[in-house]
């Protein structure tokens, strides 16, 4: 990749570390040597101040001063000498005793001698502190001269050329060990960098696949940080884009059904009006004939009016529930009539109805029996309900034969309620089955005529547990034919 940003990254941290390595090596270069001597010149400053505390509290002859001070001279690489009224000594802590001597008596006697060798660091009236060059050895030494607080004269001094070496020593010590880890620290950060830009990889490879509408592969790091986050956003993202167009799909293909639905239902319209023209046409046709038969005087006698009229209102009667059905079963399949969802006893419901069928049943010679467990509570729209078991009933009853009985019952199917209604008689052909839930059909069209039937109402039926969302059957048996619906239980 041209604009790599494993590149980048080890570039900018390679570069970070050498610029901190010369940073350090700079300040090194610039201000060790001052941090240096200015450390010297305290440790001279802890001396003298030493010595000043030690004469005055008289343990400069004790074995315990000598020790402190040995490790103070050591510690700092610091020679000195102290001489008293007369010039002798009295402390001196190198072989060389007489060197440090003279060299404290010209200071004091020749303190001009060689002013152009000095840089005076601080001066009050018991001593000078300043950088000199000894004339004889050519070598730089940080020196501390005067009087003590007891008027005894002394000379501290250390050599800077030991400085000078730490200090370049340092500066290539850091050299080597700077270029060194650079080098080691390219290489890690070389697969440190690696390693972090592999999983930004795989989720640029993620995204490139969802660009092209694949999102079956997942991240799948385990790392908890912002890779990992963004990882899980990914993912996230992936579901939620393919849930997404499954849903624009889904809505596409709603949207394709629902113009396949209304070309089916200008179909529906279409056959509803032949179907309501074809079931209207006998009833009017026979009211307009026996209506004519009466204007044109055709019945003399009052027995074959009486018998014309009562065709007229019959036949009326029949136009006016199918009507009525109609009405009904447009206000279900168009979503007017919405089901008012409420908890009732199911079984008061049918006892209740059994009760006002009675007499209807017993004209028509049918048994009716109920086999129901009370109380039965369900949800549901009672008073739809109670239209579905009348239209189950009809039609058992207008089917019913051989033993003549019908048998209603209600059993527990888990959380539902199912209510089934059995007439003995003939089952529903197969050819039927699937077909007489739709308007105007009709399995025996000689039997529905002679009774007054529409073919409405199993579609009403349909309708009704539809706009309740519940299911509803039929089963055939070899002595008769079985009607189903069910209810959620309470």
């Amino acid at each position: 990749m041209r604009h790599s940003i494993k590149k980048q990254f080890a570039l900018i941290f390679i570069g970070l570390m050498a610029a901190t390595i010369l940073c350090c090596w700079f300040f090194n270069s610039t201000f060790l040597e001052t941090y240096y001597v200015n450390k010297k010149q305290t440790a001279l400053m802890l001396v003298y101040d030493k010595m000043n505390a030690s004469f005055a509290e008289g343990s400069t002859e004790t074995e315990a001063f000598d020790i402190e001070l040995q490790r103070l001279c050591g510690k700092y690489n610091v020679s000195m000498l102290v001489l008293d009224e007369d010039s002798e000594m009295l402390i001196a802590t190198m072989h060389e005793s007489d060197i440090l001597k003279r060299q404290l008596l010209d200071n004091l006697f020749f303190s001009n001698a060689h002013p152009v060798f000095e840089k005076i660091l601080e001066k009050t009236d018991q001593y000078i502190l300043r950088t000199m060059l000894d004339p004889r050895t050519h070598t730089e030494y940080i020196e501390m001269w005067g009087f003590l607080e007891n008027g005894n004269l002394f000379i501290i001094r250390t050599p800077k050329e030991g400085i000078m070496e730490s200090v370049g020593i340092a500066n290539r010590f850091l050299a080597y060990t700077g270029l060194t880890a650079v080098l080691i620290g390219s290489i890690v950060i070389w697969f440190v960098s690696r390693k972090i830009t592999e999983p930004i990889l795989t989720l640029a490879g993620i995204s490139e696949k969802m660009a092209c509408l694949d999102f079956d592969t997942k991240y799948e790091g385990s790392v908890k940080n912002e890779i990992g986050v963004l990882g899980e956003n990914i993912n996230i993202l992936s579901e939620t884009l393919e849930k997404t167009i499954s849903e624009l799909k889904t809505a596409n293909n709603e949207l394709k059904k629902d113009v396949e639905k209304k070309e089916q239902i200008d179909e529906m319209r279409k056959e509803f009006l032949s179907n309501v023209s074809h079931e209207l046409k006998t009833p009017i046709a026979l009211i307009q004939g026996y209506a004519e038969g009466l204007q044109e005087g055709m019945c003399d006698d009052a027995e074959s009016r009486a018998y014309y009229c009562e065709v007229i209102v019959d036949e009326a009667a029949r136009m006016n529930r199918m009507v009525q059905k109609l009405l009904t079963l447009n206000e279900l399949e168009f979503g007017n009539d919405v089901a008012s969802m409420e908890r009732f006893d199911l079984a008061e419901l049918i006892d209740t109805f059994i009760q006002s069928a009675e007499i209807l049943a017993r004209q028509n010679g049918i048994s009716v029996k109920a086999d129901i467990k009370k109380p039965c509570c369900v949800w549901a729209d009672e008073y739809k309900t109670e239209e579905v078991i009348r239209n189950y009933f009809s039609n058992a009853m207008h089917h019913c034969t051989g033993e003549k009985i019908i048998h209603i019952k209600a059993v527990e199917k888990g959380e539902k309620i199912r209510v089934s209604v059995f007439n003995t008689g003939q089952p529903v052909p197969k050819e039927s089955l699937s077909h007489i839930w739709e308007k105007f059909y009709k399995v025996d069209k000689a039997r529905t005529r002679e009774y007054g039937g529409s073919g409405i109402g199993l579609s009403i039926v349909k309708a009704i547990m539809e706009a309740m969302h519940e299911d509803c059957g039929v089963i055939n048996y070899e002595n008769g034919v079985e009607f189903w619906f069910e209810l959620a239980a309470n």
